[in-house]
Order: C-alpha cells, then structure tokens, then sequence
C-alpha cells in the first residue's frame, strides 16, 4: 500500500474497497465462476460511475483522474482489485479506453469514428478488450499472428489471438494485426462476421479468458485506430500501461495474503503457543513482508516512470514485471504452506488468490521474458 497518497486518493481508494467488499468479493466470483460468468454488467456499470474507466482519458473526452497522474491513480485501482481478487474487466477496458484517448488527442484521421466506443467505455455502457498475443507466444506483437491485407478501401484480417481477457463479454476488439506497412491497431465489433470467440480454461476463477479468431473478417478504412502501419510506438505504451496495472493487482494479492495468513498464525496454536511465536517462522514470514515491500516498491516506481514518459519506462516496466511476477506466486505459495492442510482445501479463499497471482505471473510476459526484456535494453 503506498504511503503518499493525497486525500483524493485516499478517498478514490476507499470508496472502491468499501464498494468491491460487497459487489466485488470471493464470495461474488465463486458465485459467478459456478455461473459460468466472469462479469456482471450492473456492478461493471456502476463502479464505472465512480470513475473506474476514466481515468486514463483525460476530462475534456468525458474522462478524468483525482490527481491528474491517471496511470496511478489506476494502480490504486487495480491494487484493490487484487486485494479482494475481484471479477471485472478493469485492465482490458482501461487499455482499450486509453488508446483511442491517445488516438484523440493525437487529432489521427479515425479518431471521430471512435468517440462514440470510447464515451459507452467510459460509461460502463460497452466492455472492450485488446487482442494482442499469438497462440502459444506469449507477448509478442512481431509475431504476426494476424494479418491484414488490403480489400478495397478497407482489410480483410485473419489468424488468431489468444488469452485474450474478457473476450466472451466484450462488445468490441483492439485487434493487433500486421499490414505491409507494418503493425496496425483496429477496433472490431463483436459481431463482425467471421469472427469467432472460444472460450479458454484457465487456473483463474476470477477472470475469464479466450481465442479470438478472425476468418476473413473485413473491416472499413474506419476501423484503423492512429496511422496504418504506425502502431508500433503505441502498443508498446499500452503494453507498458498494462503491465503496471497488472503488477498493482498482484501487490493486492500479497497485501491481502499476507494479511490473512499473520492472523491465522495468531490464531492458531500448537502446543499451547501460537505459531507466531516459533522464531523460524517469524523469520519466514518476514522474508515474505520483505519481498512484498520491495515488490510495491517497483510497481509503483515503474508506474510512475510510465505516467512521466520516461525514456527507462519499458525498462523500469520489464524489471518490475519480473520480480512482482515471480515473488507474487513464491509468496501465496508459501502463505499456502503456513495454512498447513486448510491452505489446500477448496473452502479457504487462498487458492482463489494463488490461482490469479499464477496466472498473472504469466499474462503480459512472463518474468523470464521480462528479463529477457531487460537485457535487451541493456544491450546484452
């Protein structure tokens, strides 16, 4: 949790706990996981209202930040989305929402044909997600998993994306395709003919994910969002974008783990002492406080330098990545193993957890291919 926050923040913070508490708890998602579901629209709309998908579109396009740092503003967001590993499509839409912002603001010759998605986003009224990732690459946008190619004034795209979040709820794709010219970024509706959503099993009761195919889809000169072949630069800023905020969700997960797991060695006695009071596991859990520490540290550091657009931001962003991505499961996993056999029953919530942070771990790049990241940048 950061300690900086201004008393509009503060306020942002708690009015999301004190809304995803009811509206957004385990008990929610295992419902909702039971239903076959991942998202419900009212929730989605209403804390919409208190300005969940605003905040990375600046206030003259309907958008708007307390601090008027949106990016971290969002953090706090996403961080109390992994608190309570609440169901809902806050880093999908937040993407899709902010790169047709950025398409506005850079006056680009579509951006009219957008204003209408981006005001329904805002309004919780449409949820949009961005396809990007080739089957089995992970994050690689050169992999040329799909293609367009020029049909008359428009394109006809084709291949297959996957682990695409909330692809069964959205009502429109930001679809990463490669044209001649080079990478270009498309909005497509959900019910353009030739596209097909299949959903995909995951370890995550709490997000649901999928395989978007396009056969033959067709889309007008209207669909490019920025300049065709130009999209390079800006998907590397939204992949920056999203790789902050899912490291802000996984600082919840380890805040609200940890949390539950030191009140249970409270509790929980043996031999007439509480476990608590073994010095091997106070120095266990210590290294745990430690790791968290250092991984809020760099979540909110690498946040930071993407909201300044620093030139070290992808830098920043990748090392973050990698450690919250690995410490993340190494920290539930052992927090699993102090519960001693409750931590491996279907009832304890800290397998719903374990099962995000694991997840997470590997959606936007793994932390292997974040150091890889790394050491390209360095030139190594």
């Amino acid at each position: 949790m950061r300690l900086d926050l201004t008393a509009d923040q503060r306020l942002l913070q708690s009015a999301t706990a004190d809304f995803l508490a009811g509206a957004g708890s385990v008990a929610v998602t295992r419902a909702l996981h039971a239903e076959g579901r991942s998202v419900d629209r009212d929730t989605w709309r209403r804390g919409a209202e208190l300005g969940w998908t605003s905040l990375l579109v600046p206030e003259d396009l309907g958008g708007g930040s307390v601090s008027g740092a949106g990016l971290i503003d969002a953090t706090i967001i996403a961080e109390r989305f992994g608190a309570v590993a609440a169901p809902g499509p806050f880093l999908p839409v937040n993407i899709v929402a902010f790169a047709l912002a950025e398409e506005v603001l850079a006056r680009e010759p579509n951006a009219a044909a957008h204003t209408g998605l981006l005001k329904r986003l805002l309004a919780g009224d449409a949820i949009a997600t961005w396809a990007c990732c080739p089957p089995g690459g992970g994050w690689d946008p050169a992999a040329e998993a799909v293609a367009a190619v020029p049909e008359g004034d428009g394109y006809r795209l084709t291949g297959m994306h996957e682990g695409v979040e909330a692809a069964a709820d959205a009502d429109a794709f930001l679809v990463l395709a490669r044209i001649p010219a080079g990478l270009t970024q498309f909005i497509v509706p959900a019910t353009a003919g030739g596209l097909t959503v299949a959903p995909m099993g995951s370890l995550d009761l709490t997000r649901g994910f999928g395989r978007v195919s396009y056969d033959g889809v067709v889309v007008g000169p209207e669909a490019v969002v920025g300049l065709p072949g130009e999209a390079a630069g800006p998907v590397e800023r939204q992949f920056q974008v999203a790789v902050a905020l899912q490291c802000a969700e996984l600082v919840g997960v380890m805040d609200t783990v940890l949390g539950f797991t030191r009140q249970w060695l409270a509790d929980r006695f043996t031999f007439g002492r509480p476990l608590e009071s073994y010095q091997a596991l106070k120095h266990r859990f210590a290294d745990l406080a430690t790791w968290s520490h250092a991984a809020a540290a760099a979540t909110y550091a690498a946040a930071e330098a993407v909201q300044e657009r620093r030139a070290d931001a992808a830098e920043v962003v990748s090392i973050a990545k990698a450690y919250v991505g690995q410490r993340a499961t190494d920290i539930v996993q052992d927090c699993v193993q102090l519960h001693g056999g409750l931590g491996v029953t279907w009832e304890h919530d800290i397998h719903v957890y374990l099962r995000r942070a694991t997840v997470g771990r590997v959606t936007w790049g793994t932390p292997s291919q974040h150091r890889r990241r790394v050491a390209d940048q360095l030139g190594a």
